[in-house]
């Protein structure tokens, strides 16, 4: 529901925009994208979210028999989970840009995005490590290193105003994965296909932007199962777990 909002909102925001370019009279920064090289910075907000596939059942997992048996979850389970709701994050980066030509730039944007996953299971939570407590969610939270690099296809400028696309590859990794009793461990290092659109708008002393970028992961991100005497089935029961971030950014160059 959160990325439905952010995805009408930034609708909106372009239609607002189109709207404002076709009265715009005075043109600004004429010369900014004959530039090689320009900076900026950017801020934005994120929701991760997680694609998942399970072991059907459990024991099809290569490492668990048909007999085995954890607390009251058999091999023979159907042990699912999935995201409880999209939580709004926050993402702040530095923008370089290396013009190629009239309409494609290459853009690197180092960054650093805070954000978090609550998982829940169609079988009780509880965490060993917190005195056997049930859960209604298992919280993952990250700190994530991004290292995005994207090329910029862009529109004819209309006045003020200059609509564009992006896509490219991307590299996360997660500085907070350190945990080895979590109940589901992931990678820290994560690949991903980014692609969006943004709108480009020209003021006087810079130019301001607004971004939307999906991030799909392409390795699977899942960790070995949780050390000590936690339980083994909220991991073991994953067969696949793939990253997905949507971005919101507000870049000022």
């Amino acid at each position: 529901m959160q990325v439905k909002k952010i995805v009408s909102l930034i609708i909106f925001s372009f239609i607002v925009l189109t709207a404002f370019s076709q009265r715009q009279k005075i043109n600004h920064l004429t010369t900014f994208d004959d530039k090689l090289i320009h900076f900026g910075f950017s801020l934005g907000l994120n929701t991760l979210d997680f694609a998942v596939t399970h072991f059907n059942p459990i024991s099809a997992h290569p490492d668990v028999p048909a007999d085995w048996q954890e607390g009251s979850v058999s091999g023979e389970q159907f042990i699912r989970t999935d995201i409880a709701e999209l939580i709004p994050g926050f993402t702040v980066g530095i923008v370089s840009s290396l013009r190629l030509n009239r309409d494609l730039d290459l853009r690197f944007l180092p960054g650093l995005s805070f954000g978090e996953r609550q998982l829940t299971y169609n079988t009780e939570i509880i965490n060993n490590q917190e005195s056997n407590i049930v859960m209604p969610y298992y919280s993952i939270k990250s700190t994530f290193l991004d290292f995005p690099l994207l090329i910029k296809y862009k529109a004819r400028r209309i006045n003020n105003d200059r609509p564009y696309l992006i896509f490219g590859p991307a590299l996360r990794y997660d500085i907070s994965r350190s945990g080895r009793e979590d109940l589901v461990r992931l990678k820290s290092e994560g690949f991903y296909a980014e692609f969006g659109a943004g709108w480009d708008h020209y003021f006087t002393f810079f130019r301001f932007s607004v971004e939307g970028k999906v991030s799909l992961g392409l390795n699977n991100q899942l960790g070995p199962p949780p050390a000590g005497n936690q339980r083994q089935y909220y991991s073991k029961a994953i067969r696949n777990l793939r990253s997905n971030v949507f971005t919101l950014s507000f870049h000022f160059e």
